[in-house]
């Protein structure tokens, strides 16, 4: 399998766990994304199973609903997908915690 056919996978799998996690069924989630909804179930579904992977704007927008960073979608390593879903569920306490833990890590230069 190659590895772009294995992102895809990952892709389709991750929205499915996010999907899951909000409590919402296929078609659900591609409403609230602003999927029309005579094809809204069909839609979530193929980007599940991985036939199709949507454009970065319906990610985005599907990840605002879900309330994940579509960055999760996207992730190369599913640990680091883990830490992007639980860092996007985090109080704005919990965040700034996760952060002085980190500090000792040297992060990017400023933009």
């Amino acid at each position: 399998m190659s590895r772009e056919i294995q992102l895809v996978n990952k892709w389709g799998k991750r929205l499915k766990q996010a999907r899951l996690a909000a409590g919402l069924s296929q078609k659900q989630l591609g409403i609230e994304a602003g999927i029309d909804p005579g094809v809204a179930s069909t839609r979530i579904n193929r980007y599940e199973v991985g036939v199709h992977k949507p454009d970065p704007n319906v990610a985005i927008a599907l990840g605002k609903v879900l309330k994940v960073s579509a960055a999760f979608f996207y992730a190369p390593e599913d640990d680091l997908a883990d830490l992007i879903f639980r860092l996007g569920r985090a109080s704005a306490a919990e965040r700034r915690a996760i952060f002085r833990h980190l500090s000792h890590i040297e992060g990017p230069p400023p933009l």
